[in-house]
Parts: C-alpha cells; sequence; structure tokens
C-alpha cells in the first residue's frame, strides 16, 4: 500500500530552513523528504529519474534516465550531440568527483582552415555560429558512460527505457520548451532535415501537441544496446561522419573514436562559512568563484538581496570576473590558466578596490556572449550522493545541423572558439572550446548542496546571486532558486537585463548612478532555469527546489512504489 506520509517529511526545529507559509515569500515549497530526489526542468524526466531510484538505482543511474528523457523533449536544448559537466559528491566517503565530458574541435577545423573558407576574425569572436563548421566533437555519451561504470547500479540499457518510450510514443509539448522551439524555427527552415524533423507540416508544434520522434528512439535503442561504441564507432558515428562530409565539414572516423571524457578535480572557494566548488578551465565556473571572492570582500546589505546597494554591489562584481575570464580561460591542455592566482583573495582584494559604491563602471566589459540553450539537473539519492549535472547543444538547437537519420542536431560549441591566435581560447584542432555550462556545489558542515541555473554566460552570475541570497540572506533553497535576477546583456557595459520583480525605485536609483536595465517579465527565462538538491547528513533529510521559470519539478522517490509519481511543485 502506497503511504503518502511517507514521501514528504517536515522536521521541527528546522526554522534556518522552513519558513511560516504566511512569511515565506516565495511561490513554491521545498520537497522535503528522507529518500531520494530528481530535479529538472521537465515534469516526464524528473520523474523516470525518480522511478530509477525507486528500483535502488544510483543518483548517477537516475541523473542518466532524466537526461536521456530531457534529449527527446527538450532536443533545442541539449541531446546525444553535445556536452556534459558533472560534480558528485559520494557520501560514504565525502569525496567530490568532477567530470569534463567536453568534446574537441575536429582535427582538421583550424583558424586557417576557416580563412581559406573567408572566415575572419570579427569584434566577438568570428566563429560561425551555425552551420557544420560550427560543431565540435559531441561529449555527452562518452560523459554518461564514464559516470554509469564508475558509480551505478542499474542496467545500463534500463535507463534509456523512458526516453526510448517517449521518442517512439511522442510526448505533449510544455509551454517554454514550446516558446524556446518558436524561437528556434527560423534558424532550422535552412536546414533540409532539421526542418524536416523538427517543423512538422513547416510549423513549430503547439503546446500539447504530440512530438514523437522514432529516429531518435532508434539511435537511443543502439545506445542502450551496445553502449558508447555506437555513437563513437558504430552506426551513429556513420551517421555523423555521412552528415559532416554532406555539409563540407572536417570530421573524422579518429576524431570521434580517440574522444574520451575526463575526469578532473573540482575548485572551490570559500564564501562566508561555505565552501563553494565548481569545475575548472575550459569552463567558466571561476567567474563565479571569483565573483563570490569580489563580493565577500565586504558584507551583505542589511536592506536585502534587491536593494540598491546589494544589486549594485553584485553587477559590478560580475564585470571583473567576467572580464577576467574572457582574458585568461581556455583549454588548460593547451596553454596554462591562472586558476590560483584568479581565485586567490589577495587577488579579490584587490579586484573589488575598483568598485565605486557610487557609480556604474561602463568600462569593464562582461566575457565573451552567447545565447544559449541548456539542460541542468540535480539528483540526491536515498544514501545521500549528490549528482549535479549539465547537458547542452549550446545554442537552441545548436548547429542546426540534424544526423541524418537519427533524430538530433550537432552542437554549435565551436562557436565559443576564438580566430584571435594571441587568445588563450583560440581555435586550434583537437582542443576544447570556451564552456558556458558549469554545475555546482556547495557544503557546510553536514549540508551538501547540488545546484546549477543554466542560461550561457547568465550561469556564473546566477550561481553568484543564489549563494548569496541562501548563505547572505537566510533563504531556503527554494527561495534562493526563485528571488528575482539579473543577468548579463548582449548590449555590455552598463547594460544590464533584469526582472521586473526588482522594484522600480529601487531600478531608478540604480539609473541614476549610470546602471541600464532592459526591464523583462516576473520570472524571465533569461534569467536561467534552475534546479537545487541538498542532503543533511546529521538527519538524513533530503530538500530539492525546482526553478518557476521552467516546466520541471522536484519529484521526489516513493520506496516500494513503481510507475505513477505523485509529482511535487
Amino acid at each position: 500500500m502506497r503511504k503518502f506520509w511517507i514521501g514528504i517529511v517536515v522536521l521541527a526545529g528546522m526554522s534556518s530552513l522552513l519558513a511560516g507559509a504566511e512569511e515565506r515569500g516565495h511561490g513554491r515549497s521545498m520537497v522535503v523528504t528522507p529518500y531520494g530526489i530528481v530535479a529538472t526542468s521537465y515534469v516526464q524526466a524528473s520523474q523516470a529519474g525518480a522511478r530509477v531510484l525507486e528500483r535502488g538505482g544510483s543518483a548517477i543511474d537516475a541523473g542518466i534516465a532524466a537526461n536521456a528523457v530531457l534529449s527527446v523533449a527538450e532536443p533545442m536544448t541539449n541531446g546525444m550531440g553535445g556536452d556534459l559537466f558533472a560534480i558528485y559528491w559520494e557520501a560514504k566517503t565525502g569525496k567530490l568527483y568532477g567530470l569534463n565530458a567536453s568534446g574537441w574541435a575536429p582535427k582538421g577545423l583550424t583558424i586557417e582552415h576557416l580563412k581559406a573558407k573567408g572566415v575572419t576574425q570579427t569584434r566577438t569572436t568570428g566563429m560561425p555560429q551555425v552551420g557544420i563548421d560550427s560543431v565540435t566533437v559531441p561529449g555527452a555519451v562518452d560523459g554518461w558512460t564514464k559516470l554509469h561504470d564508475r558509480f551505478g547500479k542499474r542496467p545500463w540499457s534500463e535507463l534509456f527505457e523512458p526516453a526510448i518510450f517517449y521518442a517512439e510514443h511522442g510526448y505533449g509539448v510544455p509551454e517554454v520548451v514550446q516558446s524556446y522551439w518558436a524561437d528556434a524555427s527560423d534558424k532550422l527552415r535552412p536546414y533540409a532535415e532539421s526542418r524536416r524533423l523538427f517543423l512538422p507540416g513547416d510549423k513549430t508544434p503547439a503546446v500539447g501537441q504530440v512530438f514523437r520522434n522514432p529516429e531518435m528512439a532508434k539511435a537511443l535503442a543502439l545506445i542502450a544496446k551496445d553502449g558508447e561504441a555506437a555513437f563513437y564507432k558504430g552506426p551513429i558515428a556513420q551517421a555523423i561522419l555521412k552528415t559532416s562530409a554532406a555539409q563540407g565539414g572536417t570530421m573524422t572516423a579518429e576524431d570521434l573514436s580517440s574522444y574520451s571524457a575526463e575526469w578532473v578535480e573540482p575548485v572551490s572557494t570559500k564564501y562566508r562559512d561555505w565552501t563553494v566548488y565548481e569545475l575548472p578551465p575550459n569552463g567558466d565556473g571561476i567567474a563565479a568563484l571569483q565573483m563570490l571572492n569580489i563580493m565577500g570582500q565586504s558584507q551583505p546589505s542589511p536592506d536585502g538581496p534587491l536593494s540598491v546597494a546589494e544589486l549594485h554591489e553584485r553587477i559590478e562584481a560580475m564585470k571583473l570576473a567576467y572580464a577576467d575570464v574572457k582574458a585568461y580561460d581556455g583549454d588548460p591542455r593547451f596553454g596554462k590558466i591562472p586558476v590560483t592566482e584568479l581565485l586567490s583573495q589577495e587577488f579579490a582584494a584587490k579586484r573589488a578596490k575598483l568598485v565605486d559604491p557610487e557609480k556604474a563602471n561602463c568600462d569593464v566589459a562582461p566575457g565573451a556572449l552567447g545565447g544559449s540553450d541548456t539542460t541542468y539537473l540535480s539528483v540526491v539519492d536515498r544514501d545521500g550522493n549528490v549528482l549535479s549535472l549539465i547537458q547542452s547543444v549550446y545554442s537552441s538547437f545548436g548547429s542546426a545541423v540534424t544526423v541524418e537519420g537519427e533524430g538530433f542536431v550537432l552542437q554549435n560549441r565551436g562557436g565559443l572558439f576564438s580566430l584571435d591566435e594571441k587568445s588563450p581560447n583560440a581555435l586550434a584542432g583537437r582542443k576544447r572550446p570556451f564552456h558556458t555550462i558549469i554545475p555546482a556545489f556547495m557544503e557546510r558542515g553536514t549540508q551538501h548542496i547540488g545546484f546549477g541555473i543554466m542560461g550561457g554566460m547568465n550561469q556564473p552570475l546566477a550561481h553568484a546571486q543564489f549563494v548569496s541570497n541562501f548563505v547572505d540572506y537566510g533563504m531556503n533553497i527554494q527561495a534562493a532558486l526563485e528571488e528575482a535576477r539579473f543577468t548579463v546583456s548582449a548590449k555590455l557595459g552598463c547594460n544590464i537585463v533584469i526582472e521586473s520583480r526588482v522594484k522600480p525605485e529601487v531600478r531608478e536609483k540604480l539609473t541614476g548612478m549610470g546602471h541600464m536595465f532592459d526591464v523583462r517579465k516576473e520570472y524571465s527565462t533569461t534569467m536561467g532555469r534552475g534546479q537545487v538538491v541538498m542532503f543533511d547528513s546529521a538527519t538524513g533529510m533530503k530538500f530539492g527546489a525546482s526553478d518557476p521559470r521552467a516546466d520541471g519539478v522536484a519529484e521526489p522517490e516513493m520506496p516500494g512504489v513503481s510507475g505513477v509519481g505523485s509529482g511535487s511543485q
């Protein structure tokens, strides 16, 4: 018999985590349970992961199952044609693992190759943002494999059953996903295979319309049966190579077969009394840590996270951190990246002195910008293991090149390379580009939090805002995730995109200091879509949060029950 009272438990005396309903000031409640939680941006993906937990799966098993469903249901944001990064905290040892499953440029994709085609450096990167010359080797499938080989419990093939079902039988297109789809429709039209598959009847699927992708079902079934070999050496690899050749690309069989994801050591900083972790370059997680270091040089404003003083401090810290990332970040296999210096408190103190408390600095530009469509998920299993995983094809529908007969697009992550030979992020064969997708983790004592917030160059500053909301202002994980945010603007300088929940009088005072705002709706997807899980190792209790800016939920595991889940918002 199903015991609903087991799933959601509220502990007395935890007032620092749980506020009264009358005072909490946020829309959704946290999910609270002694069992596992899967938090994603799509309800059915969360449910698929939770069902895996119910069958005794690990956080890694559940994360792979959920990610595979997201690949089907959010084809514009993620999938087999993209990259993956993960942070995994092992409860029994307290050890933290990092995985960089970002792909490299094909050996033949070089600055010289593009110059011969008439592509040159511009004010930004000069790199093609769509088409086959923006494609890098996809790392996601090898990432899934390495995570499962090390920490998986359930059979590999079992993890793909929900995704194969949704691809073959279809799913109802949800609201936020449909809006992303519609925005990218013009990008897909020049590419015949993409137009045929993703614009049925030459139209974007409507909200609630059933969308089927039997070709992706076939590809997922091959991976479920034959593992990563099907993707990097087998039939899927052959389809990728055929598609690349037809588009005039440089991808070779060796580019695919020799690829391997890399286990890396997370980097960290101390913010107040919490340790916050990100992955090292080629990702830009160091920007989040540097921003926190700069913010940590002063005390948070007593007037709150959306006050004039606090927003000004956060915005100015972001500009400084992003300028440094733009100047120094890249693939550490091709040059030394000064991570230790960038994350030192001494460097942060020097940078913080550049913040004028009365005036915005319009001469410090944020890092290289680009629109990005990504999916992030977090999982905590029954044993308390925490997975923080992010996966993406970069911008919406990636390169817009769909692999013929396989049902998925190839990423355009190569669009983030620079054609400036002096840049640490200069394009080179077998080099990994600067990356915007970053999973995160933080801990203090017995509390361990896996979190992430999607959205291109929005991610580091969104991470820093979440951490400050939680640490400085005592919000629980759901409130900290929901709080109004600002993000970078493509216009650079003093331009900032901000949600309308920031009071007009606050924006007016900030405008008087030199800030310029593009005001968006109350919960704008421009600010990214986040997920959070937390494990308290002293009590065994788990907490989950899901961003109202997305279609998803934090879904609790129901022990002893398989099949239909309750769903929690």
